[in-house]
């Protein structure tokens, strides 16, 4: 347990086989402000196998320093072995304040290292700042989305928070920048880590871009009325060459799978372009979409919420728009082929 002499933000920059996640460089354009607020470095830890190429674009976004662990037994994820590097690196070096994005591993890994290291860890931030005091404020959906709690850790040290991608800005890279990098000795034995990876298994589905990391998502709820006119939504998809997405109303019915779903209980989203066909913008759902730079909302209600955060708002039949749309979109893109 930490509670005094602590110093500088951590930013855990997830890689999958060698390549960054990009909520790594979100959470470094926050964590660059977070840290200058509080006049301290920004750190980047950095946790793979011969990975350290990788220590050119942390810099790039902002990190004053990349803490290296890299050893062979860390070339894949396991919870038992990035934990155990982790807390000890956290134990030794007492950084303030440390952020993980709420990705599959960040959720799983994050709260062994606050349970190792005995402090507290706010999860599924969608926003950071400092108060009058120094501490990080963390700020999370409460309530379903109703409001917006502001969580402080007036005691423990380090501050931890996992952090929803696509709701944080990266910085301009400065790719003048050369990472300052620190190795760290790495204290683990093949009996440290109780899982063993035998094989993995990639999911091969008709989705193949991801929605939260595609640029133009087409997104589908109740309005559809029925599974079969998801076909509407898949024809637009594919002239627009984007992801698909849903509401939770759909996806609870079945209609898509979870990794699919949009908002609050799902995933969280910034495209380019986000097109909600048949969505009447619940709470929940805007939560996970309202960042996205354009949004075109087509609904039969005039006064539905999703028109509240719309940049263009189409009212009518949906069942006569998007055919339409898709159609029109097909002429203009074989011309231009």
């Amino acid at each position: 347990m930490i509670q005094e002499g602590t110093k500088d933000v951590w930013v855990v920059s997830e890689q999958h086989e060698r390549k960054l996640r990009p909520v790594s460089f979100e959470l470094l354009g926050i964590g660059k402000k977070l840290s200058e607020k509080l006049g301290e470095e920004l750190a980047a830890v950095l946790i793979g196998d011969k990975v350290s190429d990788l220590a050119k674009p942390l810099a790039a976004y902002g990190a004053d320093k990349v803490y290296l662990l890299e050893e062979e037994q860390l070339r894949r994820y396991t919870p038992d072995g990035y934990t155990t590097v982790l807390s000890e690196l956290i134990l030794n070096k007492k950084p303030s304040i440390v952020l993980f994005g709420a990705t599959v591993i960040g959720r799983e890994f994050a709260p062994r290292v606050a349970a190792r290291v005995q402090t507290g860890l706010t999860a599924d931030c969608t926003g950071l700042d400092i108060d009058d005091e120094g501490r990080l404020v963390q700020i999370r959906p409460a309530f379903g989305g109703k409001l917006m709690a502001m969580i402080v850790c007036p005691k423990k040290r380090p501050q931890m928070s996992t952090v929803r991608p696509n709701v944080m800005k990266k910085s301009n890279p400065d790719w003048s920048r050369e990472p300052k990098i620190k190795r760290v000795e790495i204290k683990l034995t093949p009996e440290s880590i109780r899982t063993k990876i035998l094989d993995i298994v990639k999911e091969v589905s008709a989705e193949t871009i991801k929605v939260e990391e595609a640029r133009i998502i087409v997104s589908g709820g109740r309005g559809l009325g029925s599974p079969e006119n998801l076909k509407m939504i898949e024809d637009l998809a594919q002239v627009l060459g984007a992801a698909i997405g849903g509401s939770r109303a759909i996806v609870d019915a079945g209609w898509l799978p979870h990794h699919q779903q949009i908002g609050q209980t799902g995933k969280t989203v910034a495209p380019r372009l986000y097109v909600a066909i048949g969505i009447s913008g619940a709470i929940q759902h805007l939560v996970g979409m309202q960042t996205s730079d354009i949004i075109v909302a087509i609904n039969k209600d005039p006064e539905a919420p999703i028109f509240k955060v719309a940049t263009f708002g189409i009212v009518g039949d949906l069942f006569q728009i998007v055919p339409a749309i898709t159609e029109s979109l097909r002429k203009i893109i074989g011309k231009k082929n």
